[in-house]
């Protein structure tokens, strides 16, 4: 199916970089199910694309309103071919910092909400025989970061059920993909991030750290969203996608690393992870 057949369904498109991979996949020709909390800063789309966008409100926290919608998209747009689960914010604070309303609220939308649309998307792909999931993931579902424990343990979550989801649904001809983006030009690090109240105790610890993510920089970073979304199309064409694909260079240079040093890790303590069993032929 060429792009202009496809439809996708984008949620949080429109801000940051779902608003990016929205208007891309608009401008190759595709229709876009696009999903916000507030449907009106959705007009403008509207009005450029015409019916090719169908924009609905919703919550990603609330089950039944995700099952509900779902059910609307693919009937009003017939199919629903991609979804990007993209909804989703950083929490910034020590692990001793973060509070539960915090930590519940992180979860809901960054794990449980991308969690329930894939339910909901999933009955759909199956009766079509297709289907690509992509699961906006992060550099940091890769590796972590001192003051954002919270948001990589969110993509960390994210991560293991995708990885795992991709061996359930293979067999119906869906593929899954775990975009593990670095840092693009958003807001990100602004008005899309909530923090903790600080503790003095970690004044000198974080105090880089925190003012990396006081907004100072955002809309500075490296990555293009535009180039994102070009990205992502192009995975979605592919004959063969992969379960996971870096995005940005800091991401593409970094992540390497990240597992070279897990695996000299592990063989450094080789012997002593050996240890634990039974000797060989003893019975239980």
């Amino acid at each position: 199916m060429s792009a202009e057949g496809k439809v996708w369904f984008v949620t949080g498109a429109s801000r940051g970089l779902g608003r990016a991979i929205t208007e891309v996949v608009l401008e190759s020709g595709a229709t876009v199910v696009a999903t916000a909390r507030r449907r009106e800063t959705l007009d403008d789309l509207v009005e450029r694309f015409g019916d090719r966008v169908v924009p609905l409100t919703l919550d990603v926290t609330d089950r039944a309103a995700v099952f509900s919608v779902v059910a609307e998209a693919a009937e009003r747009a017939g199919r629903i071919d991609v979804l990007v689960n993209n909804a989703g914010y950083g929490l910034a604070g020590a692990v001793e910092e973060v509070g539960e309303r915090q930590l519940r609220d992180q979860f809901d939308v960054n794990f449980f909400g991308a969690l329930w649309v894939t339910q909901a998307v999933l009955p759909v792909m199956r009766r079509q025989g297709s289907g690509h999931l992509l699961q906006m993931s992060s550099i940091a579902g890769v590796t972590t970061y001192p003051n954002l424990s919270m948001y990589c343990a969110s993509k960390w979550a994210l991560e293991a059920v995708g990885e795992t989801l991709a061996q359930e649904v293979a067999h119906f001809g869906i593929r899954v993909t775990l975009v593990e983006a670095g840092e693009f030009r958003t807001d990100w690090s602004a008005g899309s991030m909530v923090r903790a109240t600080p503790k003095s105790a970690y004044d000198s610890v974080l105090a880089k750290r925190r003012h990396g993510l006081s907004g100072a920089f955002a809309h500075l970073q490296p990555g293009d969203p535009r180039k994102a979304g070009a990205a992502l199309l192009e995975l979605v064409a592919a004959e063969k996608p992969p379960l996971r694909i870096l995005l940005g260079d800091n991401a593409a240079n970094l992540a390497p690393g990240v597992l070279r040093d897990r695996l000299a890790e592990w063989e450094e303590w080789d012997s002593l992870a050996r240890s634990t069993d039974f000797p060989a032929g003893e019975g239980g």
